[in-house]
């Protein structure tokens, strides 16, 4: 089980490290599903020169409040950084946007499409099902809880770290992109249910606020 894991956490990583070159995941976008998506989302990115790029994705989950992956941290304006969490790959930073979509829990056979970043900047998506609910993978240090991930399959991968995948159907966000791992059934995306995200935000920040 340790190797399984340590495999995912390196293609996980290879999700957020700089691109040379690299084609977008997912596919070109028509636009959100649902209207309330698009006021929610934000788009993360970042040129180094001519060939070198990061891109990735952001959602807000709270009034003024938005979540992306950790790894991101550089894509975000410093200032506006509100906590980093130690025991789930989430950053979450000051928005200037007060809407919030719809969220809901995910079941496994639902419909998805998850959303994140291209490199020219444009808005991909991928479709995908759900196929597992809490699967864990490695703890991210000795004393943190164990990881627990919502998992699809889906052709995302690059861009889409810290977007969301939201049902099919509803448009309502189900969870925030963390990771994937590519295996004999195809590519599985993992991610962390909004349920875990929410509680992650109101842990930090309301200890944040206490002090």
């Amino acid at each position: 089980m340790g190797k399984w894991v340590r495999r995912f956490w390196v293609a996980g990583l290879a999700v957020f490290t700089p691109v040379l070159l690299a084609c977008s995941a997912g596919q070109a976008s028509k636009g959100f599903i649902s209207p309330r998506l698009m006021p929610a989302y934000i788009p993360l990115s970042q040129s180094y020169d001519v060939v070198f790029s990061r891109w990735g994705a952001a959602m807000t989950v709270a009034p003024n409040v938005a979540v992306t992956n950790d790894p991101n941290l550089t894509l975000i304006q410093p200032g506006r950084v509100l906590a980093r969490s130690r025991n789930y790959d989430l950053l979450f930073f000051r928005t200037d946007l007060p809407l919030v979509p719809l969220m809901a829990k995910a079941r496994v056979g639902d419909a998805v499409i998850a959303y994140g970043q291209g490199r020219n900047a444009d808005l991909r998506e991928a479709s995908g099902e759900v196929v597992a609910l809490d699967e864990y993978v490695e703890r991210r240090c000795p004393d943190c809880p164990a990881q627990r991930a919502l998992v699809f399959r889906a052709d995302a991968g690059a861009g889409f770290s810290g977007g969301p995948v939201v049902d099919a159907k509803t448009g309502a966000v189900l969870g925030i992109t963390f990771g994937y791992l590519d295996g004999d059934g195809g590519r599985r995306m993992y991610a962390y249910g909004i349920d875990l995200v929410i509680d992650e935000m109101h842990r930090l920040l309301d200890r944040a606020a206490m002090r």
